[in-house]
């Protein structure tokens, strides 16, 4: 590689580290406006989640103020609700936040197959920031061991994807 390559190389590296989270990207959430919408179905899940959530976003520069925190019934009204709030354009990230743990039936598999595809129409139809946080698991004790991590890590998405989007405009 030439040296010139090299330092191109080195360009993207340092681009790349500087915006992916776990890169110990810089992200900063000051001006942002934020809504959280929490499914209550399993709600010690859901409400730990919503709490690092809530955490993180307060400590990468989100006020309290610009903070909206919704709830719903279960994972399957997310995307209404994440939809309308998409439509308002008062938000600049959304995230979505609740927990489906596997039963005796299919009912599971139509659950987060559903949500999860209209989380991701919601997003791409309105050109908006929106971090899945819906926990799919096994168990409960799947469902704890990743609650306040996947909290944590919507909050950096919600934040990382809503500066990208301002940057390169939603249009």
């Amino acid at each position: 590689m030439q040296a010139a390559d090299k330092g191109w190389a080195g360009n993207v590296a340092g681009s790349v580290a500087a915006s992916v989270p776990g890169y110990g990207a810089a992200l900063d959430g000051r001006g942002l406006r934020v809504a959280l919408v929490q499914a209550r179905f399993n709600h010690e899940v859901t409400d730990a989640l919503a709490q690092a959530c809530r955490a993180e976003l307060l400590r990468l520069g989100v006020t309290p103020e610009q903070i909206e925190h919704l709830q719903v019934p279960g994972a399957l009204e997310l995307p209404l609700a994440l939809q309308a709030l998409a439509a308002s354009g008062r938000f600049d990230a959304l995230v979505a936040l609740g927990c489906v743990i596997r039963g005796e039936t299919y009912h599971f598999e139509l659950v987060c197959n559903e949500s999860a595809a209209g989380i991701s129409r919601v997003a791409l139809d309105h050109r908006i920031a929106l971090a899945n946080a819906v926990l799919s698991t096994e168990n409960l004790q799947q469902a704890q061991a990743r609650q306040v991590d996947k909290g944590v890590d919507a909050a950096r998405v919600a934040v990382e994807m809503a500066r990208l989007l301002l940057q390169w405009g939603r249009a």
